[in-house]
């Protein structure tokens, strides 16, 4: 459905998309996974034909955005981060303007309408001024605008943002309908869970350039490192360093009197026979903890930095 080969951006000195290229397909959720600033929306921007490229291409089911661009944009559902309503009109009168402008009238109209204040939870608010809404309704609304002509390619860049948990779950649900419903999305996000939970795949995208793409779980097998066993309890340096010396395949990141960390080999056996280990060494423990790789250890071991910096 998508295909980006190569995009560039730049602003004056600032290179602010360097080279980025993926694909998505029909009925699929690709994820730009990034913290702000990593060009995750001028990525958005350049797909949905806002801004030009410097150079690279944008394909959507077949059709090359620089050469038949209305043709394109008439498969695009793009949902902004930033809010793009018309807060004095109603819901129902904000859909009526946009599906206008797409050429829907009448019961046409109307019928569409009605199906996206349903599927967002809108309709018992539909008559009200839109500023009278709270910020996830607001959003969820924002979401609906995008929908309205029935796109196969939808682009949403953040659309969770400052809204409260209850809002962010229903949100995140519509998206998972699009997909089942046939529809490509791209979504970039720079919230972990989100990602980890709502994707098909994902690229992990920082200063403008892909640095790891794949579902979730390649792109933690890239890590290559394993599961961390933290241990707390009365026991000294010295007793835990021993238990870890007579454990196969356990390695010491930090040991200290009374705390310490320790590397598991990948897989559950390896996290299993650890524990078994550390349990019968002899040591008074008070806590253990095993934290699983996730897609923030591996945007560190890539970056440098978290994934919010």
């Amino acid at each position: 459905m998508l295909q980006v080969q190569n995009l560039t951006k730049t602003f004056g000195e600032i290179r602010a998309v360097d080279g980025v290229s993926f694909g998505v397909e029909a009925g699929r959720i690709f994820g730009l996974l990034g913290p702000n600033g990593a060009g995750k929306t001028t990525t958005i921007a350049m797909i949905a034909g806002l801004i030009p490229p410097a150079s690279g291409s944008v394909h959507v089911d077949g059709l090359d955005l620089a050469a038949r661009p209305a043709d394109v944009k008439r498969r695009l559902g793009v949902v902004p981060q930033e809010i793009a309503l018309y807060e004095d009109l109603t819901a129902r009168e904000n859909l009526d303007f946009w599906g206008g402008i797409y050429g829907l009238r009448g019961k046409a109209l109307a019928a569409r309408r009605d199906a996206l204040l349903d599927l967002v939870g809108l309709a018992d608010r539909a008559r009200e001024p839109v500023r009278n809404y709270s910020g996830g309704m607001k959003r969820r609304l924002n979401l609906a605008l995008g929908l309205v002509h029935k796109p196969t390619l939808i682009l949403l860049d953040e659309p969770t943002v400052g809204i409260d948990p209850q809002a962010r779950i229903n949100l995140l649900d519509v998206v998972r309908g699009l997909a089942r419903d046939g529809a490509a999305v791209l979504y970039t996000t720079h919230y972990l869970e989100e990602a980890e939970n709502l994707c098909d795949e994902l690229a992990i995208m920082d200063h403008g350039t892909i640095h790891a793409q794949g579902t979730v779980e390649s792109l933690k097998a890239e890590l290559g490192e394993g599961s961390v066993l933290t241990l707390q309890g009365a026991f000294s340096r010295e007793d835990v360093a021993a238990a870890v010396e007579r454990s196969t395949g356990l390695r010491a990141l930090e040991l200290d009197d009374g705390r310490a960390l320790l590397n598991v080999p990948r897989g559950r056996a390896g996290v299993g026979a650890a524990l078994e280990a550390i349990y019968t060494s002899g040591l008074h423990l008070t806590d253990v903890t095993v934290k699983e790789p996730n897609l923030e250890d591996l945007f560190l071991k890539l970056t440098g930095r978290e994934l919010r910096d």
